[in-house]
């Protein structure tokens, strides 16, 4: 049977007109009793069933045996039974036509292959009809516009859910009912919240991208575990971007598991949290590090739009404690923010309006100014300057005794240009409350004001498309090509490599006849030793023939000793080109999570170790990896800092390009990288002196059974 779109599921996910509760108990005291209390507390105005076959009533409330005996046929079911009992519920969910079912049963996936084995009959009944499934593993699906109270958290227990445009959409069950308890009573409230779970069928980047045309939901707010479906998240983007809504995420996982899948440096150097961090600059999403901003961050993003690049705002800081300010500034400036002082002018300005501030680079009002009058005039001469692209008010005691003095001033300051946003330093809610309501963004300590503000400028628009798609079998069977192959691949994207020849080893005592003249490297040749320093496989600065044959000899004498499965058969004799101002690394690599990666960093053996680099969703253009180069602090040293000689950035830029195009023009290739990339003077070019390549074999990929991988559009 046609299944329903993912569009085409929001009414009834959010809004179903009847519901039904699978499992639902009669005892008060239990999880599966809480969604039938939930519902009647928030006055839900649908048709509510309970099915429960072992029981007349349930709460006092009629107890149905099956959903096939209702009445109706239920918009949205909640199932919460065991694992085999919810596959047969959402096998009768298909059968009845029942447009989404929340599965928040366990017993899944998440259990190894026995789980997997139940998740695929799960799938399998939901495709027998329409069904669309949230979960397994869900906690619920929350939209306090309407009463649709469908979970079993108990942070839902709590009458009065804050309402407002936040749409929360998380990977674990229980962030939803913790954010909620967070926003209460300050002023920042939700559209709706929805607990993913398993994603066995509806993704997390579907669900919200099938809310997008929903007037009530103007930003989102994703707690991630993982980039799993990450193709739906780069579809969602994409779309939240038109629709102008933002996108703040908070993700787990900053770990370097990732780089155990990887032959070379790069994986390494890209890692899980480097993958995760291009991914969502390449949505556009603002990624918070600190919890509390996950709520705190959609004010502040509605009212800063994106760039094409990152962005080094003005900051003014006024304060009426002194001591709360010096806080902020620390908080703002550890984050790569600027701080900038009021002008001379500006202050004779504000102590001629009776606004006084002394010469500093905060403009510091005393207590004496936590007045209505002084605050006012504060703001509108700092906010009319034209010397701030944002003013943060930190306010003192007076936020939570006498919020109708500087609170109430500054709340009314919150429609102009210049946005300002306020921190107060003691605790005082009912600040806060005032505060976002007026449209002033309010932040409960100086680390999640200052994660926010450096969020909101660092976003930028999203670059990701609908895409190019290629197809990788995942399982495939790959094979590392030796450097010569390498370099022969390499070179066809454009990058260029020191001339070398392969020599065989049983040809040594032959007149050699090199190509070019010494001082040469000779180098283990074989697609087994991908690490050549590592086995002791590079001898340097190689002066004659006599030389070459020393080297060889030596070569694979070493790498038995390192392994004595590999038989060296070839060394590569490359011409040595003259030391360059400094090295680089370039990699390329297909991540399972976000598909094709470049990477830039410092090159050498130490790569890995100093971590200094830069990674962007592949391919990208010239604008994209000069910003690459700007950001890794050991390439510095190329780009004129503090009066050194200049290398070919250039260059540099050309050959991150044509690597970053393997995208596109070579498919079959899952990992490359050029190391080192020696880079000469402005205007002699880049060297390669190393290069590894690990791909499907060529005949593998012509017949491979393919899992899509998306290659996101780069403008």
């Amino acid at each position: 049977m046609q299944k329903q779109s993912d569009t085409a599921i929001a009414r009834p996910l959010l809004a179903p007109k009847s519901v039904a509760i699978v499992g639902a108990s009669d005892d008060p005291t239990k999880t599966t009793a809480r969604p039938q209390q939930f519902l009647a507390q928030a006055g839900y105005e649908g048709q509510a069933y309970f099915v429960n076959p072992r029981r007349e009533t349930v709460q006092g409330v009629k107890a149905w045996p099956s959903l096939s005996s209702l009445p109706e046929v239920p918009e949205h079911v909640y199932i919460m039974t065991g694992a085999e009992a919810a596959i047969e519920a959402v096998r009768e969910c298909a059968r009845l036509g029942v447009a989404v079912a929340t599965v928040l049963s366990s017993g899944f996936a998440e259990e190894g292959s026995e789980g997997q084995e139940r998740e695929d009959r799960l799938r399998a009944a939901a495709a027998e009809g329409i069904v669309r499934v949230v979960g397994p593993s869900s906690l619920g699906v929350v939209n306090p516009r309407n009463g649709v109270m469908l979970t079993g958290n108990a942070a839902f227990g709590e009458p009065d859910i804050p309402q407002g445009g936040i749409f929360v959409a998380s990977q674990s069950g229980s962030v939803i009912g913790s954010l909620v308890s967070r926003a209460r009573g300050r002023g920042i409230g939700f559209a709706g919240l929805v607990s993913t779970g398993g994603e066995a069928d509806l993704s997390l980047g579907s669900i919200c991208e099938a809310t997008l045309d929903d007037p009530g939901v103007t930003s989102y707010a994703l707690f991630l575990e993982s980039l799993r479906h990450s193709e739906d998240l780069a579809s969602f983007a994409h779309a939240a971007q038109k629709a102008g809504k933002p996108v703040a995420v908070y993700k787990l996982g900053r770990s370097e598991e990732a780089a155990a899948l990887s032959v070379s440096h790069t994986g390494a150097l890209a890692g899980e949290d480097s993958e995760s961090e291009a991914f969502f600059r390449a949505c556009g999403f603002a990624r918070v590090n600190n919890f509390e901003s996950l709520v705190e961050a959609p004010a502040l993003l509605k009212r800063v739009g994106t760039a094409d690049q990152p962005r080094t705002p003005r900051i003014g800081v006024v304060t009426t404690t002194g001591g709360g300010a010096a806080i902020m500034v620390d908080q703002l400036a550890i984050r790569g923010m600027t701080i900038a002082g009021p002008s001379e002018q500006l202050v004779a300005d504000m102590n001629a309006a009776g606004a006084p501030i002394p010469h500093s680079l905060i403009a510091d009002l005393g207590l004496a100014g936590a007045r209505h009058d002084v605050v006012t005039t504060a703001l509108r001469l700092l906010q009319d300057s034209g010397e701030f692209d944002l003013i943060v008010f930190v306010i003192g005691s007076s936020a939570r005794l006498n919020p109708e003095l500087a609170v109430q001033a500054i709340s009314e300051s919150g429609g102009h240009e210049v946005p300002v946003v306020a921190f107060a330093l003691p605790e005082a809610p009912e600040a806060a409350e005032l505060l976002n309501r007026s449209g002033v963004p309010a932040f409960r300590t100086p680390e999640s004001c200052a994660d926010v503000v450096a969020a909101a400028f660092t976003r930028v628009s999203a670059t990701i498309g609908e895409g190019a798609r290629f197809a990788v079998d995942a399982a495939a069977n790959t094979e590392v090509l030796d450097e010569k192959v390498s370099a022969d691949l390499l070179t066809r994207q454009g990058v260029a490599f020191a001339p070398s020849v392969a020599v065989s080893v049983d040809e040594l005592d032959c007149d050699l006849g090199l190509p070019f003249a010494y001082p040469v490297v000779v180098k283990v040749l074989s697609d087994k030793v991908p690490h050549k320093s590592d086995a002791g496989g590079v001898v340097l600065g190689v002066t004659d023939d006599e030389g070459v044959r020393r080297a060889a000899r030596e070569i694979v004498a070493n790498v038995a000793g390192y392994d004595p499965g590999v038989v060296v058969d070839r060394v590569l004799v490359q011409k040595m080109a003259p030391k360059g101002l400094a090295d680089a690394l370039v990699g390329y690599r297909v991540s399972p999570d976000v598909g094709p990666m470049v990477v830039l960093s410092t090159g050498g053996v130490l790569a890995e170790i100093f971590a200094d680099s830069a990674v962007r969703l592949a391919p990208v253009d010239a604008a994209t990896a000069r910003e690459m180069i700007d950001e890794v602090k050991g390439l510095s040293v190329v780009t004129g800092y503090r009066g050194l000689p200049e290398g070919d950035v250039a260059a540099l830029t050309e050959t991150i390009v044509g690597l970053s195009r393997l995208a596109i023009d070579d498919p079959d290739v899952l990992e490359a990288e050029v190391n080192p990339l020696s880079i000469g003077a402005a205007g002699t070019g880049v060297v390669a002196l190393d290069a590894l390549v690990r791909r499907i074999p060529v005949a593998a990929g012509a017949s491979a059974a393919t899992e899509s991988v998306a290659v996101p559009a780069r403008s």
